[in-house]
């Protein structure tokens, strides 16, 4: 079952999970966000989507402890990814302003929830593997190690949207300006071609009279429509001469759309994918570094329970010293 909206063609039903859209209707999502079409609703699907998927998610970590881990961790883990897109989104909406994208906030905040919601439902849907291992492995640092793996992994794929997004929004907004710059050309004057002269009649003579020898009517050649001088820009206005009597009119330049060069006003600019890519890496750094903050989500049975843990040390640290405890015996 599905509605019809302007613009974007079929959409699921309300009822469908906005997840399911994301995967099922990539281009649709792209589109709308694109054409900033009911982001609000868009981005509060997300929000309650991708914080009940990772609640669920933090509940599974914290049950290696106890019941008191499992509530700490239900709320934590959503406070983490939503904590990292406010700590990172003025960075990636302020560099785009920079560079002279026309990426708004609320496009911005799409893009990015649509990341997030993406790996919390892959975290969620690798919920009954980690509860497996942790009722048959019985390990806490195999349990951290595979549960921080899900959540890089789950990641990484949500990250893949961020950029698959941001290529498309880039795609159709410049498809959007090729179309409409040359469509508000202003209208040219329509260019009147050259004529050759003719000859004029020669009257009926009643008898042969002497007539003067003519010379040769040579066809008069247009002259090329092009620059006044072989150093003229091709974006400036010349004279093209007069052919046989005809008044001069103006040289008009090629549109640049059809020289193949860049069209749009000045200063807007596609979001440029390379500033894509390392806000990514400033993103997974500022998550990993607060998830160490903000520990603990696992707990240690050999330790008392702690809503928080002093703050020292860092994330990669802390995962090289399980990583060794692991397989070090």
């Amino acid at each position: 079952m599905s509605t019809s909206h302007p613009g974007g063609g079929a959409t699921p039903a309300m009822n469908l999970l906005v997840i399911e859209r994301i995967l099922r209707d990539r281009d649709g999502i792209w589109q709308q966000i694109v054409d900033e079409r009911d982001l609000r609703s868009l981005i509060s699907q997300m929000v309650s989507s991708s914080a009940l998927s990772l609640a669920l998610y933090g509940a599974v970590l914290g049950a290696s402890y106890g019941w008191q881990q499992i509530l700490s961790s239900l709320v934590k883990l959503p406070l983490l990814f939503l904590a990292t897109l406010a700590i990172c989104l003025p960075t990636l909406y302020l560099f785009n302003l920079v560079f002279g994208a026309r990426l708004s906030m609320i496009q911005a905040v799409a893009l990015i929830l649509v990341s997030i919601t993406v790996t919390a439902a892959l975290s969620l849907a690798f919920a009954p593997v980690s509860l497996f291992f942790l009722v048959t492995a019985q390990s806490y640092e195999f349990y951290k190690l595979l549960n921080v793996s899900i959540l890089i992994l789950t990641a990484i794929v949500g990250l893949r949207f961020l950029v698959a997004g941001m290529r498309a929004l880039n795609d159709r907004q410049q498809r959007l300006t090729a179309v409409a710059v040359p469509a508000a050309m202003p209208a040219q004057p329509a260019l009147v071609p050259a004529v050759p002269a003719q000859p004029a009649p020669v009257p009926a003579q009643t008898a042969p009279a002497a007539v003067p020898a003519q010379p040769a009517q040579v066809p008069a050649v247009p002259a090329p429509v092009g620059p006044p001088g072989p150093g003229a820009a091709g974006t400036q206005v010349g004279m093209v001469p007069a052919v046989n009597g005809m008044p001069d009119r103006p040289y008009l330049p090629t549109p640049p759309a059809l020289l193949g060069q860049p069209v749009g006003p000045a200063g807007q600019r596609p979001a440029s994918m390379g500033l894509v890519y390392i806000w990514i890496m400033l993103f997974g750094f500022v998550g990993t570094q607060l998830a160490w903050t903000l520990r603990p989500f696992f707990g240690d049975s050999g330790s008392p329970f702690a809503l928080f843990r002093e703050v020292g040390g860092t994330f990669y640290a802390d995962l090289f010293h399980t990583i060794g405890r692991l397989f070090g015996g």
